[in-house]
């Protein structure tokens, strides 16, 4: 039970750190709807959304990932 409550719990911070009274309806009602979710993960698509709102509003690097060897 510890696991999904950690996972629920990253999932609200995640949401807490985007969400804001200025941001367009749209993304209001998504971030609302991931954070009623009653599962501890995001489907891919989900997933996805989230990490697009995150990095719009600068919360993650823009930059792509390259992989280094």
């Amino acid at each position: 039970m510890q696991l999904i409550s950690d996972a629920c719990g990253g999932l609200r911070l995640r949401i807490s750190r985007v969400y804001s009274d200025s941001l367009e309806e749209t993304v209001k009602s998504l971030l609302q709807s991931l954070g009623k979710l009653n599962r501890s993960y995001l489907t891919a698509v989900e997933e996805k959304l989230l990490s697009l709102i995150e990095r719009e509003y600068g919360l993650i690097d823009q930059s792509p990932q390259t992989h280094r060897q």
